[in-house]
């Protein structure tokens, strides 16, 4: 059973007491019919075959608040999109598939990329991004709720919980964030042990209470991939293309609404997916890309609400969270002998050196060209260049969906 205590400046919502499943689906399937949810499932061919989404897909198939979901594809052959069409079937929601490596897709990103409009590179990123082009598109919907596809503990009630305090209309909040713990027989989640948190409190050690660094500081998970939102922030946030997505969507939900509208929510009691390597050796590869893309992202978010950097700056940061990760790392080592889990120093403190570097990295970056990669351009803009722009995808999604 989780606390209730309140954290930072977010409305935290907590899992209390016994289950309530059936209660919350039954209020979201009368809430949904005058305040539509589009689910949007951003997928890579790969786990068509793993274990996780077939669960998903089992649990999903007794949600009856959900309208439509969209399943919004990365790399795909032609031969892997059928088979992907074919394994989605089986929901017995409304389903449409986004082709991003189709051609009639390509001919859309061609065209927005025509008005001088950045579209990002191939991911993640990118495809959410489309995705909620396409729910735009379809002008019936109230909310986005997004999610995985790699949840290996994943149940329904993740999705409810996460759904209902921006469906229900008492409630009425515009960005509704989840959180969880990560823990096995260890803990997990070492971007946000170990890198994101500790690095925020050493840039509010030298920055001080910033009102940014209090809001990303008062998510439980910061990183959490989980998230619904009113349709309205579909079409005014831009998106990062890279490792700084999450951060980046929180950057763009603080500038885009009232704090008191916004929220976070325990959704599971523990969860586990697939975990990336740290890859010390190499900037270029899992947690270590991670790390520096996310640093550039807090960076260059920090320098547009008018922080300046400097290099002077950067080298004290660098050795203040330094020491802000030891001493966290300490009390995650004391957390996990008083739960019985195992912790290995050596392997959080590799962690923690790894980060150090990134840090300096990103700052590297950040110094030479402060504004960088530009974020995919936000619909409201998209649109205001081609009108049309949202029927067509309609079009396209619907002719690859024939």
């Amino acid at each position: 059973m989780s606390d209730f205590y309140q954290t930072g400046v977010v409305a935290t919502f907590h899992k209390l007491g016994k289950g309530n499943l059936e209660e919350i689906e039954s209020k979201l399937e009368s809430y949904a019919r005058e305040r539509p949810i589009a689910l949007v499932l951003p997928s890579l061919y790969s786990e068509l075959a793993g274990d996780a989404l077939s669960r998903i897909i089992d649990q999903l198939k007794e949600v009856k608040y959900i309208k439509e979901i969209v399943v919004t594809l990365g790399p795909t052959s032609d031969r892997e999109f059928q088979n992907a069409k074919q394994f989605f079937s089986v929901l017995p929601q409304k389903t449409s598939i986004i082709w991003n490596s189709g051609k009639r897709m390509k001919k859309i990103y061609r065209a927005i990329e025509a008005e001088d409009l950045p579209t990002g590179l191939e991911g993640k990123g990118r495809s959410v991004w489309m995705a909620y082009g396409y729910v735009l598109a379809q002008r019936e919907f109230n909310s986005i709720a997004l999610h995985d596809c790699d949840i290996v503990t994943y149940s329904r009630d993740m999705l409810a919980r996460l759904c209902y305090p921006v469906t229900n209309p008492s409630l009425d909040y515009d960005f509704c964030k989840g959180y969880y713990s990560r823990v096995t027989g260890k803990m997990h989640g070492r971007v946000t042990r170990l890198l994101v948190t500790p690095l925020i409190r050493a840039l509010e050690k030298l920055i001080g209470d910033h009102p940014l660094l209090v809001f990303f500081d008062s998510f439980r998970y910061i990183l959490a991939g989980e998230f619904s939102m009113d349709i309205n922030l579909a079409r005014v946030n831009k998106i990062p293309g890279d490792w700084g997505l999450e951060v980046g969507t929180l950057a763009e939900v603080y500038k885009n609404t009232s704090i008191n509208r916004v929220c976070q929510v325990d959704i599971a009691e523990n969860y586990e997916h697939k975990h990336q390597s740290l890859s010390p050796e190499d900037a270029s590869k899992g947690l270590n890309k991670m790390c520096v893309d996310i640093c550039k992202s807090i960076f260059r978010t920090l320098a547009s609400e008018g922080i300046i950097f400097s290099d002077g700056f950067f080298k004290t940061l660098v050795a203040t969270y330094a020491r802000t990760a030891q001493d966290m790392l300490k009390r995650y080592e004391d957390d996990a002998s008083i739960n019985s889990l195992l912790f290995d120093r050596h392997e959080e403190s590799l962690s923690v050196e790894t980060f150090t570097s990134g840090i300096k990295r990103a700052a590297e970056v950040i110094t030479k060209d402060p504004l960088g990669v530009p974020l995919i351009s936000s619909w409201d803009r998209v649109t205001a260049a081609l009108p049309d722009i949202l029927d067509r995808i309609r079009e396209s999604v619907g002719e690859d969906n024939r």
